[in-house]
């Protein structure tokens, strides 16, 4: 085991957030890319989200990253996106995790789709789940795993395309998009940003 795998081992967890709408009604769309990462990593932990006391979401404590792995929060916040923030800052303080261990999983419409950026810090690009973990952290000094959804077509308005579902060709894509962003969670956790950005940027 190298030395900087162990020293991410021996630190504190990370608070991995997926963001999104709450509800079945949202689940398929764009904008819960985010969450459907998360659901994907809980099933790798091996474990199910649970409602959490304190933070207006659902949790998952364990590891991932290998064996015996890094520890990771998994949540679900149960607000709307522009609300995202409360939760994320609550937990953050429940589990003594700085802003630079928060990672935020979500919807990008700069990048196209099913690639993927990574990046630690940054300003919101109009994403309003940004602009509330921002401002409830009170900086933005926070890892984020972008997932591209690619721009609308034509002239359609882009909060229109960001809740809605993926095409039917999309949809097909939907699958692989989803494992590879969970594993670029996992990289990033487990390996560091630099070394997850060579992986994953291409």
């Amino acid at each position: 085991m190298s030395d900087r795998m162990s020293d991410r081992m021996s630190e504190g967890p990370w608070l991995v957030v997926g963001l999104g709408n709450p509800g079945p009604t949202y689940a398929a769309h764009r904008h819960n890319i985010g969450q459907q990462v998360l659901d994907l990593l809980a099933a790798r932990v091996g474990g199910k989200l649970r409602p959490h006391p304190r933070g207006r979401a659902d949790v998952l404590e364990g590891r991932l990253g290998g064996v015996p792995g890094v520890r990771v929060v998994l949540a679900r916040p149960r607000s709307y996106m522009n609300e995202t923030g409360g939760p994320v800052a609550s937990l953050a303080t429940f589990y003594k995790v700085p802003p630079e261990r928060v990672v935020a999983v979500h919807d990008e419409l700069d990048i196209p789709f099913g690639a993927l950026r990574l990046k630690l810090g940054g300003g919101d690009n109009g994403h309003n789940g940004l602009r509330s973990i921002r401002r409830s952290l009170g900086t933005g000094d926070f890892h984020r795993v972008r997932c591209g959804i690619g721009r609308p077509p034509g002239r359609q308005d882009p909060a229109d395309f960001v809740l809605s579902g993926f095409s039917a060709a999309e949809r097909k894509e939907v699958p692989l998009f989803v494992d590879n962003a969970a594993d670029a969670v996992e990289a990033l956790v487990a390996e560091g940003l630099d070394r997850a950005q060579n992986t994953w940027h291409g």
